[in-house]
C-alpha cells in the first residue's frame, strides 16, 4: 500500500501529501494520528503540530518559511498562512564530510564521444552558426534554411502533412500523403543555428558578457567549429569575441569562420563566401568519428524547471545521487540557478573545499539579491503560479528541493555567468532560475549534457547539448510522453528507490552521450538559447 505522507528530514515539522487527502481523514504517521482538517491535494504540505503566528517552518531540515497565521495540526500550508523566510548566513561554520559512493560498477565504463585536440570530449559533433549582433539574425535564418534543406534533408512533420491533406481536400484532390525519407548527406555532424537579441543597444558589459557566452559555445566539446556573422559597427566587436575565446582556450585550433558584412559589402557576396567556406569546413569536421572515452570526460549541467511538490523528493534527489557518482568518477557537474539556492546557502558554503569558494558564492548571492531588490522585487517572488499551485509556496521551500540536484559531494569551485568550468567535481555557477537562461549558461560554461527535472512539464532543449528530461511523477510522464525521457515517479509510489533510479539515470546518460539514444528534446528539434541580459538598454 502506498504511503499517504512523507517527512523528508527527521527535523521537519511538516509532511508532504503523496496522495490526495480528504477533510476529516485520520492518518497514522510516525506513531501519531494526524487528523486532516481540510482537503489537501497531493504534493502539498500539512503541519505535523500546531504552528502559531511567527513559528518557524522546517522542511528538508532547513527553514523554509514562517507561519503568517495560526495553522493547526493536520492543517494545509498555503500562501495565505505561510510567508517566505530563510536563515541568514555569514560564512563557513564547519566543513561537511562526504561519504564517497561505491563506483566499482562504473569505474571501467566508457562512452563513445568526439575527441577534441584540447582533450575535451563531446557527446555531439555540431557545426554552429551564430551572429555577434541581432542585425545578422535574418542572414542566420537564411543560412539555416539553406543548410538544413541541403545537408540534413528534414522529413515533413505530421502537422505539415495534415495541412497538405487539408489543402488537397479543399482543392478536390484525393491523393495519398506520405512522408519523405530522411537522407542526410553527412552522418557524423549536425548543423545548428543560434539567434539572439543582443550584441548592441545595451551597456557594453552586456556585449562582453555575450561574447564570453558565445566563446563558451565555440569551446564546448560538442562543437566542431563555427561560422560567425558580424555587421561591423555593433558593440560586440569581432576582436572582443576573439579575446573572449582566447581567454577560455589560448591554444585552441578549432576552426572559426568570421564574416563582417560592412567590410564585405552585399549580402549576396557575404553569403556566397559563407556557403562555400563552411561547406568545406563541415566536410572536414564530418571525418571525426566517435571513440571510447572515460566517464570523467562528462560535464553535466543540473537543471530543474516547471518544478512541483514532488521534484525535491524524487527527481532532484535522483540527480543528486547521480551527480555524486559522476564526481566520484572524476566527471564535472554544475549546479546553478542562484535564486533557487536561497535558504540553503549555509550548507553549500560548508561544502566548499576552501574559504575562497565559499566567500565568492556568498558575494555572488548577495550581489544577485541586491539587483533583484533594486528592481523592486525579491527572491521571494521566484516561485511561479505553477510552482505554487503544485505545492511550492515559498522560494526557500522551492530552493531546498532544487538544491538536492547537487547531491552531497564537496563543491570544488564557484563561477560567475559566462566563465568556463574546468575543475572536475561539483561546481556552482551563477545563473538565473529561468529554465532556458540557465540551460543556455551551463552549456556555455562547458556542459556537454544537461539533466533537466520537471514536475509540471517543459519542452526545453539546447542547440548543441542533449537535454535529458526527467519527470518527478508518473502522471506527467504519461501525459507528456513526447517530452519526458525518464520517469522517477516510482520513488513516490514506493516501487523504486532513489539509488535504483540513479543507476538507471547513469546508464541512460552513457547511451545518450554515445549517440545511441536521442533525447525527446532533440527529436522535437527544441533548440532554445536565451542569454542573460544583466544590464539596461540604451
Amino acid at each position: 500500500m502506498q504511503k499517504k505522507l512523507i517527512k523528508v528530514n527527521p527535523s521537519d515539522n511538516v509532511a508532504v501529501a503523496l496522495v490526495n487527502l480528504t477533510a476529516g481523514e485520520n492518518i497514522n504517521f510516525e506513531n501519531d494520528t494526524i487528523n486532516i482538517t481540510a482537503a489537501v491535494k497531493m504534493k502539498h504540505k500539512i503541519a505535523l503540530n500546531d504552528l502559531n503566528l511567527g513559528d518557524r517552518i522546517i522542511m528538508y531540515g532547513v527553514l523554509v518559511g514562517k507561519a503568517s497565521a495560526f495553522i493547526e495540526k493536520g492543517g494545509l500550508l498555503s500562501t495565505d498562512n505561510v510567508k517566505h523566510e530563510s536563515d541568514a548566513v555569514s560564512g563557513k561554520t564547519e566543513t561537511i564530510g562526504w561519504e564517497v559512493p561505491n563506483i566499482d560498477k562504473w569505474k571501467n565504463r566508457t562512452f563513445n564521444g568526439y575527441h577534441r585536440e584540447d582533450g575535451q570530449v563531446g557527446t555531439e559533433n555540431v557545426w554552429l552558426f551564430f551572429p555577434l549582433v541581432f542585425c545578422e539574425n535574418r542572414n542566420i535564418e537564411i543560412l539555416k534554411d539553406i543548410f538544413e534543406k541541403e545537408l540534413m534533408k528534414p522529413k515533413e512533420n505530421d502537422y505539415q502533412l495534415l495541412l497538405r491533406s487539408l489543402v488537397s481536400a479543399e482543392n478536390g484532390e484525393n491523393e495519398t500523403i506520405s512522408k519523405t525519407q530522411n537522407s542526410d548527406l553527412f552522418q557524423n555532424i549536425e548543423v545548428k543555428f543560434i539567434t539572439h537579441q543582443g550584441g548592441c543597444g545595451g551597456i557594453r558589459q552586456d556585449s562582453h558578457s555575450l561574447a564570453k557566452l558565445l566563446a563558451g559555445y565555440v569551446n564546448n566539446p560538442n562543437v566542431a567549429g563555427a561560422t560567425v556573422l558580424s555587421l561591423g559597427c555593433q558593440n560586440l566587436q569581432i576582436q572582443i569575441f576573439k579575446d573572449a575565446l582566447h581567454e577560455i582556450n589560448p591554444t585552441s585550433t578549432k576552426p572559426v569562420l568570421i564574416y563582417d558584412q560592412q567590410q564585405i559589402g552585399t549580402i549576396e557576396a557575404m553569403l556566397s563566401s559563407v556557403v562555400k567556406d563552411t561547406f568545406e569546413a563541415i566536410k572536414k569536421a564530418n571525418e571525426l568519428e566517435r571513440k571510447p572515452a572515460p566517464l570523467s570526460k562528462l560535464s553535466i549541467g543540473l537543471e530543474c524547471g516547471g518544478s512541483d511538490g514532488f521534484s525535491g523528493i524524487s527527481a532532484n534527489p535522483t540527480l543528486g545521487v547521480t551527480s555524486d557518482l559522476l564526481t566520484a568518477l572524476g566527471a564535472t557537474t554544475i549546479l546553478s540557478e542562484f535564486p533557487e539556492l536561497c535558504g540553503v546557502e549555509q550548507e553549500l558554503v560548508n561544502r566548499c573545499v576552501d574559504d575562497e569558494a565559499g566567500v565568492r558564492f556568498l558575494e555572488l548571492m548577495k550581489w544577485y539579491e541586491k539587483t533583484v531588490v533594486d528592481a523592486g522585487s525579491g527572491f521571494d517572488m521566484n516561485p511561479s503560479p505553477g510552482n505554487i499551485k503544485d505545492g511550492l509556496i515559498t522560494d526557500a521551500m522551492k530552493s531546498a528541493g532544487a538544491a538536492k540536484k547537487g547531491g552531497t559531494s564537496p563543491i570544488v569551485g564557484v563561477s560567475d555567468y559566462g566563465e568556463y568550468i574546468t575543475k572536475p567535481g561539483l561546481n556552482l555557477l551563477c545563473t538565473p532560475g529561468n529554465d532556458v537562461e540557465c540551460t543556455t549558461a551551463m552549456v556555455g560554461s562547458g556542459a556537454n549534457m544537461v539533466l533537466f527535472t520537471t514536475g509540471l512539464g517543459t519542452p526545453t532543449g539546447n542547440p548543441i547539448a542533449p537535454v535529458v528530461k526527467i519527470s518527478s511523477n508518473t502522471d506527467l510522464a504519461q501525459k507528456m510522453s513526447d517530452i519526458i525521457d525518464i520517469d522517477t515517479g516510482g520513488i513516490i509510489t514506493g516501487e523504486k528507490t532513489i539509488d535504483e533510479m540513479a543507476d538507471e539515470m547513469l546508464e541512460f546518460i552513457i547511451q545518450v552521450a554515445s549517440g545511441e539514444i536521442k533525447t525527446k528534446a532533440a527529436v522535437l528539434n527544441q533548440n532554445d538559447f536565451i542569454p542573460w541580459k544583466r544590464g539596461v538598454s540604451l
